[in-house]
């Protein structure tokens, strides 16, 4: 990824965590956790974690109907040469992060054993 790919997607995330801090609910957590852009950078995928994972549904619904106020938020604060069409989806990478941390908390692993003849 170029420099420039990284600071779009810096800005896009920064911006998605600033609308949706301000026009989201205080019952759920909203937390976008990654970006990425089409090649022809017409469209951007938003990935989100939310919490409690049972309000999955009702936030993504929300993201989704909100979806083109954002849009116009991002021409009125953004300098993007084209402003790509959002898109919102839970990240399902976070989840698998998580469940993997939960799995192996207080997992001891032995020291490798030296050979003796060494």
């Amino acid at each position: 990824m170029s420099a420039r790919d990284e600071r779009a997607v810096s800005i896009l995330l920064e911006n998605a965590g600033r609308y949706i801090a301000r026009e989201a609910g205080r019952g759920t957590l909203i937390t976008p956790t990654r970006a990425t852009f089409s090649k022809d950078r017409q469209n951007a995928t938003i990935y989100v974690s939310v919490y409690p994972e049972a309000q999955e549904g009702h936030a993504i619904e929300f993201l989704m109907r909100h979806k083109d106020l954002f849009r116009n938020e991002l021409k009125k604060t953004t300098r993007f040469v084209r402003l790509p069409y959002i898109w919102f989806e839970i990240d399902k990478g976070e989840r698998a992060r998580i469940a993997f941390e939960d799995a192996t908390r207080g997992l001891v692993i032995p020291p490798k054993e030296e050979d003796a003849d060494a």
